[in-house]
């Protein structure tokens, strides 16, 4: 695998409940050293609209055609509304990589869920969807799903897009954007 594939990475910005939507910011890097563009979006808190704003992004996107998969940090943005990652591979044929720091606790998500929507079963059954895989890094492990590409190969990507610490940098430095614009310095880890 080329060191300098392009990869897109979409985190979201800092929200509170109150607000109705919370800013996406996508970033085109080259593997994890060469950033080549930002992209800005907006999805509605706790919607459904996730999925569509990402395919937007990566087909409105000049760099659409160069790009090698897209990395989300977790499966959700704006709280609940997750991201159907097969529907994102299907429409635009980009490999979909997952991640997170954290081992997704399925019953806690499952309470939350039913509490506080109508739809919680397709919710949960989007989160649920795929394989989860545990990764090990030479700190905590990582949480990783993936469409389009085998596990393998999802971790040749993550290996070549970190720096430093677990998160590939097109997530890190979309989360720093993203939290930058929001609360005016960037805050957290992605």
């Amino acid at each position: 695998m080329k060191q300098q594939i392009r990869l897109l990475g979409i985190d979201d910005s800092p929200f509170t409940f109150t607000d109705k939507y919370g800013t996406i910011i996508g970033v085109v890097m080259r593997g994890g050293e060469y950033l080549e563009g930002v992209l800005k979006n907006q999805v509605s808190i706790d919607g459904d609209d996730a999925t569509y704003v990402c395919k937007q992004m990566i087909e409105n996107t000049r760099h659409r055609t160069q790009l090698k998969a897209l990395l989300l940090d977790g499966i959700a943005l704006g709280g609940f509304n997750i991201v159907d990652i097969e529907k994102i591979y299907t429409t635009t044929n980009l490999p979909v990589i997952t991640i997170t720091r954290d081992k997704p606790d399925f019953e806690k998500i499952k309470l939350a869920l039913q509490k506080n929507f109508k739809d919680w079963e397709k919710r949960f059954n989007l989160m649920k969807k795929g394989k989860l895989y545990e990764v090990k890094t030479s700190h905590n492990p990582i949480y990783v799903k993936c469409i389009g590409i085998n596990i393998e190969e999802a971790k040749e990507i993550i290996k070549l897009s970190t720096i430093r610490g677990v998160i590939p940098e097109p997530i890190r430095v979309a989360h720093l954007i993203a939290s930058g614009i929001t609360r005016g310095e960037s805050y957290g880890k992605a």
